[in-house]
């Protein structure tokens, strides 16, 4: 298996992504005073959207779900209840106690940040090629029009491992293929408590099982210091695309922030603890209920912030609509596709606000 590297079929007939300048390589040179016209975001200066929190205090404070309570036969029952009201009220949720040990997650971080700190001509050897949404590079680039994020990403499919690309896995620094096998693996572990919970919340028996033979990838975000940092955004607004995902703050600098009632707010990490979304594919299949949350990220005038995100999704036989156990009281709100369609719907548009649920909806 080592040796192959054909990667996954279904990634490799996206459209891919318009060629984007290395913002690390921009942010590091002498003349990164004024930011290049492509990265500046006038939305910014929308009252409606600008952040104080100061003067909201505790409107960040996402709910804490304990994972290990969640099969704990005498606090299972009120932690269930905690995680269905974190998914339809708020769609984020800060996971302790996850079980993940430290040195996995310590190794992952060391690795990253490794990673990001190879010169680019190396980095560059694990560019996206033609064609393709894995690699080193911005995704979601369709136009020349539109704005750019101020950061630099590397993604990776990692299950099934049989459509992994290894000609993009990096063998510098030499113990990354171990580290995000172990952190993928990892993170399967605990989505699967995870999902099984969240099937059981929604009393669908087989919710666990669209996910057995799950898509997995993962996404290494790298958000350089920016001169002008409120007027730039790391990450454009949108809500994400498949079932679950798991964040690991690298650096010790904040910029996640999720969109509630209108207003924009920080979501500060706890020491030790994942913080997890749900996806579009989740509020698909639950017809509405969880809700997919729009989230932003912002990036600082001194400090470089790393981010590394698990996706997860259901296999690629699965189909992508309201499951029937959540239309027994209520009609349908969204199609019913392919996730082969869904994918290929994902990567064909710009990364923008809730678009690709816009556009699953059903008329009225």
């Amino acid at each position: 298996m080592d040796e192959a590297g054909n990667g996954n079929m279904i990634l490799k007939n996206t459209g891919g992504s318009l060629p984007v300048p290395n913002v690390q390589s921009l942010a590091a040179s002498k003349n990164c005073t004024e930011i290049p016209e492509k990265y500046i975001r006038p939305e910014l200066n929308d009252s409606s959207l600008v952040l104080n929190g100061a003067d909201e205090p505790g409107q960040g404070d996402i709910p804490i779900i304990d994972l290990s309570r969640l099969h704990h036969p005498r606090h299972s029952e009120d932690e269930m209840l905690k995680l269905s009201l974190a998914c339809e009220h708020w769609g984020f949720f800060q996971l302790i106690n996850h079980g993940v040990p430290n040195e996995v997650i310590e190794k992952m971080k060391v690795m990253v940040g490794e990673f990001f700190k190879l010169p680019l001509e190396e980095k560059k050897a694990y560019e996206r090629p033609p064609g393709s949404v894995e690699g080193y590079g911005q995704a979601f680039f369709v136009s020349q029009d539109q704005k750019l994020d101020w950061v630099d990403i590397y993604f990776l499919s990692t299950n099934p491992a049989h459509g992994r690309n290894l000609k993009l896995w990096p063998t510098n620094p030499p113990t990354f293929k171990e580290a995000l096998e172990q952190y993928s693996l990892e993170m399967r572990k605990v989505s699967h408590v995870l999902l099984d919970s969240i099937g059981k919340t929604l009393k669908i028996d087989e919710f666990i099982s669209l996910f057995e033979d799950c898509l997995q990838s993962v996404t290494m975000n790298y958000y350089p210091p920016c001169p002008q940092a409120s007027k730039v955004l790391g990450l454009t607004p949108h809500s994400d695309s498949e079932g679950l995902t798991i964040l690991l703050q690298v650096s010790e600098v904040q910029g996640l922030q999720i969109k509630k009632n209108g207003v924009w707010l920080p979501v500060k990490p706890l020491p030790g603890a994942f913080i997890v979304n749900i996806g579009d594919i989740i509020e698909i299949m639950s017809n509405g209920k969880y809700k997919s949350i729009e989230h932003r990220a912002m990036v600082n005038t001194e400090q470089e912030r790393m981010s590394i995100a698990t996706f997860l999704g259901p296999g690629l036989d699965a189909k992508v609509g309201p499951l029937p156990e959540t239309l027994e009281k209520s009609e349908p709100y969204y199609k019913t596709i392919s996730h082969h369609e869904y994918i290929r719907m994902l990567f064909s548009a710009k990364l923008e606000g809730k678009n690709l649920l816009d556009r699953m909806k059903l008329e009225a």
